[in-house]
Order: C-alpha cells, then structure tokens, then sequence
C-alpha cells in the first residue's frame, strides 16, 4: 500500500513539475507582495540540495541564460529556482535593496515549503548582474549558502559608474551619480556587495572574471577576492593594474594548471584562501556552465563525505 502511495504522489509530482522548471507566485517577506519564479522540485522521498540562480543586469525570472544549470538539476534530482528579485537594475524596488535581499530568501523558504530541501545543501549561481546579487547574498546572508558561484559580477556600483557601464540605471536606482549628495554616496554603498563581503569570509565562494572581459572589469572580481583572502593571499594593486591594462596575467604570478571542464575557456589564473576562490578564465563577459557546474559538484561531494 506504501509504495502504491509513493508511486501515485510521483505520478502527481509529474504532472505538476514535469521535467523542466514552472512559473510560481511566493510572498516576500519584505512587504508581503506576491513574487514570480521559475521552480522545479523532483520527486524524493530524503531532502534534495537546492540551487538557486540569479539572473542577469537587465533581466527577469523567465530569463533562460542559466538553462543549462537548471537542466542539470533536473537529471540529477536537484530542486531549482530562478527568482524575479524585482526584475532588472533600473529602479530603487531593484539593485541589491532590501527588498531584492528578502525576496531571494523568501524564495528560498518557498522552495522548503514547497519541498523536502536539505538546509546544509543550498546553492547559488548568477553571472553578470546576477553575479553582483549572488556576492550581496553572500554579504548579507553568509550562513544560508552552501556554495556561492559568482560569474563576471559587480562589486562596486560606483567604480562600475565611473567605468562608464549602465550609468543610466544606476542613476536611476540610486537616486543619482556618486558625489551628487552624500545620500547618493549612502545608496551606492548599501547597494554594493563590496561593502558587506567580508561578511562572508566562512562561505565557499568562487568568483570567475575573463581576461577578455568589456563589460565588468576584472577588478571587481580580484578586489571583492581581496575583502575575503587573508592578508597574506591578497592580489596586490600593482598586479590588478596589469591584469586590467594589458588583459594577461602578470608575470610574477604562477599560471592555473588545465581544468578540462572549462573546455576552451582555460583558466589561467586561480587562487585560494581559506574558502574564498578566483579564477580569470581565457574568456570574456559569460558564464562556463560546465565548470560552474563542476565546482558545485566538487564542493557538495566534499560536503557530503564531511557528513558521514
């Protein structure tokens, strides 16, 4: 009788989830509005990991540039969720607010309500814009993430201004340019992960930049490295320099070993301290999904063996 249950309850579960994720509505905790993602939860009678993904500067829930994670989870019994967090970076509601924070959380508690997911084994993954919110969440919330994969992302909104790139919906969601008023100043800094990462120097976090990158320089990604690395594992401002002005690694730093799963977008550089990784990768403003993918794998065997 247990298992004619057990097999009615996945013919179900089938029917609802299919093989690809689903658009739901979960409350925000911020201000209990009703909030659009795309969630999948398999079938399982034990807790199954989670992976959330973020999507990018100017994109929205129904984004498909993580495609390929969420069709990972899905043959290996992975719940997902792709969350709106009000959608793009082009208004105060959005760019790392309060609001984008609890949202992400509360997508997260919808997916433990919805589903058995095992606490010790939740994940996230964002590129771009989304890497940017992944390294808030981590900032903000250090203890919720199992593994952090950030992707080209930001890490100073007002360097990213200066820099000359979505100066428009920057202004836009923080009220004006940096130096405009000191409450301007206050909105870049809340809003930028750089302020609150050191917050996350106990949660295993990989950021990844291309030496071929034009959209977010490198040194967002070797800077917010710098806020988690101790003193001693730092990248020095001489070598960012470089990294930046001639797009090739310094000469004094030693080359990352081959890593099949990058396939032709080679790391060339990689450094760890303590749980804190960078990797600038022969590539330029993208995800490699193979080695992301990877790294998350990689870090949720070790964690499982921990366990035992």
């Amino acid at each position: 009788m247990r298992n004619l249950i057990f097999l009615w309850v996945m013919v179900l579960s089938t029917a609802v989830y299919g093989s690809k994720a689903k658009e739901i509505k979960y409350q925000s905790s911020a201000d209990h509005s009703e909030q659009p993602a795309m969630f999948y939860a398999p079938v399982s009678k034990e807790p199954v990991p989670l992976m959330v993904a973020l999507h990018t500067w100017s994109g929205n829930y129904k984004q498909k540039y993580h495609k390929a994670i969420e069709q990972w989870c899905i043959k290996h019994g992975w719940a997902y969720i792709h969350p709106d967090f009000r959608g793009p970076n082009n208004r105060p509601e959005a760019t790392g607010s309060e609001l984008v924070v609890a949202d992400i959380v509360s997508a997260v508690e919808y997916a433990k309500g919805a589903t058995q997911i095992d606490s010790s084994a939740i994940y996230l993954i964002g590129t771009s814009g989304g890497g940017y919110t992944a390294l808030v969440m981590a900032g903000h919330h250090p203890d919720l993430w199992a593994g952090v994969s950030a992707w080209v992302p930001i890490s100073d909104l007002a360097a990213w201004h200066a820099q000359g790139k979505h100066v428009e919906a920057l202004e836009q969601s923080c009220g004006g340019a940096p130096g405009d008023s000191p409450a301007v100043d206050a909105e870049y800094a809340k809003r930028s992960p750089i302020t609150f990462l050191s917050n996350a120097k106990g949660t295993t976090l990989h950021l990844h930049a291309g030496i071929k990158e034009k959209i977010v320089s490198i040194s967002h990604s070797l800077l917010a490295f710098n806020e988690l690395a101790e003193a001693k594992d730092r990248i020095s401002d001489k070598d960012i320099a470089y990294f930046v002005k001639k797009r090739k690694v310094p000469p004094n730093l030693q080359a990352a070993h081959p890593d099949r799963s990058y396939g032709e977008k080679q790391p060339l550089f990689t450094r760890k301290s303590g749980n804190a990784t960078v990797t600038i990768f022969d590539g330029g403003h993208q995800l490699v999904a193979t080695a992301a993918i990877a790294w998350i794998q990689k870090v949720h065997n070790e964690k499982t063996k921990k366990k035992k």
